[in-house]
């Protein structure tokens, strides 16, 4: 696994559209780390959150995918690591803003609020828009030396 690699990782909320984006990664040929969970037993989100972040921070992956429920939750707990800049999106816009403003390194998407062909979109959108840097490079530094 290297910096190539896409880690994902989802809650029960969010399995489903769990399954559909690492679909989508595998047949465009990325190199894909799934972190679970696999089942529709009740997890806990943050378990999954910690997961991907700690993929990155780690160096087994360099961007990162994760679904809960709502999205809320699992983006609050990737934000914890000062490494990750995890953006909750709902549409193409914010896909394509995330990064081009705020380097974002992980995608986050409610299980419960969009729907496969959007997040497919949206997902597509983040991993072919590249940081602007510039001015938002100032601001983005400060994320992560507050």
């Amino acid at each position: 696994m290297s910096a190539d690699t896409i880690a994902i990782a989802g809650d029960h909320g969010g399995l489903g559209l769990k399954q559909e984006l690492t679909a989508f990664l595998k047949d465009a040929g990325h190199d894909v780390l799934d972190l679970g969970t696999n089942t529709t037993d009740s997890v806990d989100y943050p378990e999954f959150g910690f997961a991907v972040a700690e993929a990155i921070r780690d160096g087994r992956a360099g961007r990162g995918v994760l679904v809960c429920g709502s999205g809320i939750g699992i983006s609050i707990a990737a934000n914890r690591f000062t490494e990750i800049r995890a953006a909750l999106i709902h549409d193409v816009t914010g896909a394509r803003l995330c990064r081009e403003h705020n380097d974002a390194n992980v995608i986050c998407f409610g299980g419960r609020m969009v729907g496969p062909d959007l997040a497919t979109d949206c997902l597509q959108t983040f991993l072919n828009t590249d940081f602007e840097g510039g001015r938002h490079q100032r601001r983005v530094d400060k994320l992560s030396n507050p």
